[in-house]
């Protein structure tokens, strides 16, 4: 990984170098979306000169893709009832709005990209529309040709009280701005149409990549242990699941059965205090703030109760792991629930609604699930690669004289 710095360019001539990427993603309330983001960055860093601007914190143990160059903004993000907020204790959403705009427009002046990758936008990130629009204006005006295209996962949020104004906008807006979307999906297991319901239809190009899973060398554990792993991705929303692990792994404890919980790097303090007080004196109990590799945690466990965010899920379909699934599904919080479903109507897991979560009904079901043979998930898991291919077939062509198309 290369810091980015916003400098004049050199006064002798350089030879042509690959074409620039300029790739926007905020993660708001968990890590998924960074995750699979430097995933796929990873894959573009073969053909682009990828610079990444990231909108929100940087996780402690998260590896930045060495063939990126990084742009931290000011860090925001979303608290659990959708309120845009500060993770720089020193600067509030104000004055990091303002200086995010100045640097983000300002990387697209110096670099003048060929193309732009915006993670979710228009499907979501409403609040930060302000910003992502002028990226997009701010690198037209360099560059006319520019490819604009989003980065988008399987499953849309489509619970919200104003859902059909939500979707007519981000087609519009789709239409307006954009010149392709890439959904990374297998569309034999979710469409883009099952989640995402506009009054008129997309006029802007699809694309299905498949599913988007970091590249790992080979785990040469092959044996699993007695280990009850527990997780919930970045961990932000995760207490509730690992309170809920304690107290069941404490009424009905498995002989030899340990309970490894990884927190995630984004559960607040006091939780994770909490959770410490909780665990306290228990030798068959163990805490980790945050591991390399889920995936490899899930071979080598007997089985894996976590949430079902788009990550975790293909941890588990990657391990071949049984696994439980609890998916967070607060009030307008649907993506999750609808992968858990699906992948439970497979055989892939167990699912265990988040209603019900509570030790006696947990413990219930992971002693269901310890007997439980998941059958194999058959996605297409080559997203990463497809993904740069694509957009290595979207590049312009310079001087070209053809205008760009627009969508009605």
């Amino acid at each position: 990984m290369r810091e980015f710095a916003l400098s004049p360019p050199p006064s002798t001539p350089l030879p042509p170098p690959r074409p620039v990427l300029l790739f926007y993603c905020q993660h708001s309330l968990g890590i998924g979306h960074l995750t699979r983001s430097f995933a796929l960055a990873h894959a573009l860093g073969a053909l682009f000169r990828v610079v990444f601007l990231n909108g929100g914190p940087l996780p402690v143990g998260v590896r930045v893709p060495d063939a990126i160059e990084l742009v931290d903004l000011p860090p925001l993000g979303m608290d659990d009832g959708h309120h845009l907020v500060s993770r720089n204790t020193v600067q509030d959403v104000l004055l990091a709005q303002l200086r995010r705009h100045e640097m983000i427009t300002e990387a697209a002046r110096m670099l003048q990209p060929a193309l732009v990758l915006i993670e979710l936008f228009p499907f979501g990130r409403k609040k930060f529309a302000g910003e992502i629009l002028a990226l997009i204006r701010a690198a037209r005006r360099q560059r006319p040709d520019v490819r604009v295209v989003c980065s988008l996962r399987d499953i849309l949020v489509d619970g919200r009280r104003d859902q059909q104004h939500h979707d007519d906008r981000a087609r519009w807006l789709a239409n307006r701005y954009f010149d392709a979307v890439l959904v990374h999906s297998d569309p034999a297991f979710a469409r883009i149409e099952d989640s995402f319901r506009p009054a008129r239809p997309l006029a802007v190009p699809v694309h299905y990549t498949g599913y988007v899973v970091p590249a790992r060398a080979a785990d040469p554990v092959a044996r699993r242990d007695d280990r009850l792993l527990v997780s919930a991705g970045g961990g932000i929303v995760g207490f509730a699941l690992f309170a809920a692990a304690l107290a069941a792994h404490a009424l009905r404890p498995a002989p030899g059965l340990q309970l490894r919980i990884v927190a995630g790097p984004f559960l607040p303090d006091a939780e994770w205090v909490a959770l410490q007080g909780m665990a306290c004196g228990r030798a068959d109990v163990e805490l980790v703030r945050h591991v390399p590799d889920l995936a490899i945690e899930m071979r080598r466990a007997r089985l894996s109760v976590s949430q079902c965010g788009y990550n975790t899920a293909l941890d588990i379909v990657v391990a071949g792991v049984p696994a439980l699934v609890v998916p967070y599904a607060a009030p307008g919080e649907n993506e999750q629930s609808r992968r858990a479903e699906a992948l439970a109507a497979l055989g892939a897991v167990r699912h265990l609604p988040a209603a019900r979560l509570e030790p006696a009904r947990l413990a219930t079901a992971i002693d269901e699930t310890l007997a439980f043979s998941p059958k194999p998930a058959a996605l297409a898991l080559d997203g990463a690669q497809r993904s740069a291919e694509l957009l290595a077939q979207l590049m312009p062509i310079r001087n070209s004289g053809v205008p760009r198309s627009s969508h009605a």
